[in-house]
């Protein structure tokens, strides 16, 4: 690894200094059996920027738990049980109330936040759901500049029926960041094409190429090489979302050789 800051580590040259405090951010994914408040310790020595898995022992009623440690906070807003696309307009409003309470935490910490664009239950229902989308979109987006809060929807992984699995969707996001998770588009066979449009964010796992096992970079079939020029390009922090602890400090290891190796 390089040499510790602050931070943990040193900067890179990519970002500009005054706009943040780290290289690579950590997502608290790696420490989801913890509570939040012994997880948010434990990253302290590691980085500087820290995404909270908003669900589970993480889950953020307000922004107390944050407020005690000096992060620059990104949320991944809720996602189990929530569904923007929703035909059930009940589903779906509730489903917007959950983000837009996650909305107001990010306010509270100065947070960006990341979002799951929704999923349709039949093939037949894609037209319908895409309405519901958009709408929900829309109403997103009024509470976000209501709160002065930034979010970006995911890209998804997994079960076709999810929006925004390949570029093909990107579209329906057009005027809002894309957060590009890197191990749901190899997933599904279109990082380049992902890689080759802007993001507003960054999550940074491996795998195989068939299950979402949120790996350590370098053990999978990702060329992180090509993933980090396009981090680089896109100048912003990237979030390490691996499964384990261990496997975030050996991701961090190999994403800083393969800086060091551009320069």
């Amino acid at each position: 690894m390089g040499m510790l800051s602050s931070c943990g580590f040193v900067p890179n040259l990519f970002i500009d200094p005054a706009e943040t405090l780290c290289m690579f951010g950590v997502s608290t994914y790696c420490l989801q059996h913890q509570p939040l408040d012994a997880a948010l310790e434990t990253l302290a020595p590691i980085t500087g920027c820290v995404e909270v898995m908003d669900g589970g022992l993480h889950s953020l009623e307000t922004a107390e738990p944050l407020e005690s440690h000096s992060f620059r906070y990104f949320i991944h807003a809720p996602f189990r049980g929530v569904n923007v696309a929703s035909l059930l307009e009940p589903i779906r409003r509730a489903s917007v109330d959950v983000l837009l309470q996650a909305f107001a935490v990010a306010a509270e910490v100065g947070a960006e936040v990341v979002i799951h664009p929704g999923y349709y239950a039949w093939r037949e229902e894609r037209e319908e759901s895409t309405k519901q989308f958009q709408k929900s979109l829309s109403e997103l987006s009024a509470g976000a500049d209501d709160l002065s809060v930034t979010f970006f929807v995911e890209n998804m992984g997994g079960p076709d029926y999810f929006f925004l699995r390949s570029c093909d969707d990107l579209p329906l996001i057009d005027g809002l960041g894309l957060a590009l998770d890197v191990g749901h588009a190899n997933l599904n066979g279109c990082l380049g094409c992902f890689l080759d449009h802007p993001a507003s964010h960054f999550h940074l796992h491996d795998n195989d190429g068939m299950r979402d096992t949120h790996s350590p970079v370098g053990t999978g079939t990702i060329d992180f090489a090509a993933v980090m020029e396009a981090v680089h390009r896109n100048r912003v922090i990237p979030i390490v979302e691996v499964d384990t602890l261990e496997g975030v400090l050996s991701s961090i290891a190999a994403l800083e050789a393969i800086d060091a190796g551009r320069r």
